[in-house]
């Protein structure tokens, strides 16, 4: 017993902790989701965000010190999204013939997602930096910020709606679709991965490439039109407003 405390006084203090935890909780997540067979509700990164938060809480450990270590692994979220232009790549020569459709489809797409949750936030009564920051929830997150400082957000606040509406997309996208009876033939796996990734971005695009390449490579495609799309086109319109 007194080894495991001193391991843990000394992991606890160490960047090794953040990087142990990060990894384990994530690790264990899987699992059970393996273990389910991939269902939504057992998404991984849901739970693994569950896990650490808890501990954290339970064990006192301040955040910027669990951050220390688990920076090693947000470093990799850069070459991560960059891989999603492989699948891209691979399908190049039909993208080429569908650019129009699906540059249209983000626009409206994009528009709906910040139209809608602009709407629904003065519905509300939101205080307007609260507005503000929910408008940009369905683009990834590090570009969030920096749009919704530029429109008078609180860039904080814009990472956290961002977070959670693409935990939401992936868990709740699936029955969704179902409901909406989008089919799983190729032409259906496109348009969930586009839908998917246009709403709930990365996250979104991780479930997609879980369940269907097609899926995957068109979420990932969505999501970097809308990183685009977003940069440019909220502060124009906010400003115009």
């Amino acid at each position: 017993m007194s080894n495991f405390v001193e391991l843990w006084v000394y992991l606890s203090r160490t960047p090794l902790f953040g990087l142990t935890a990060t990894l384990a909780g994530y690790v264990l997540a899987h699992a059970v989701y393996t273990r389910f067979k991939q269902a939504p509700w057992a998404n991984p990164v849901l739970w693994t965000v569950l896990i650490i938060a808890s501990f954290l809480m339970l064990t006192g450990v301040p955040y910027p010190s669990y951050f220390s270590g688990a920076q090693f692994i947000h470093f990799l979220l850069g070459p991560a999204v960059v891989a999603l232009a492989w699948p891209l790549w691979q399908r190049r020569l039909e993208l080429r013939k569908r650019w129009r459709p699906l540059l249209l489809a983000a626009l409206v797409g994009g528009a709906a997602a910040a139209g809608s949750a602009w709407l629904l936030g003065t519905l509300m009564k939101l205080p307007t930096e609260v507005v503000l920051s929910l408008t940009t929830k369905s683009v990834t997150a590090p570009v969030a910020m920096g749009v919704s400082e530029k429109i008078g957000g609180i860039p904080a606040l814009a990472a956290v709606f961002a977070v959670l509406t693409g935990i939401m997309g992936a868990l709740i996208g699936k029955y969704l679709f179902d409901f909406l009876h989008v089919p799983t033939n190729p032409a259906g796996w496109r348009s969930r991965g586009f839908a998917l990734g246009t709403v709930s971005h990365g996250l979104g695009a991780a479930r997609a490439l879980q369940v269907n390449a097609d899926a995957g490579a068109y979420a990932g495609l969505a999501l970097g039109l809308q990183v685009v799309l977003a940069s440019v086109l909220i502060p124009l319109a906010f400003r115009w407003l």
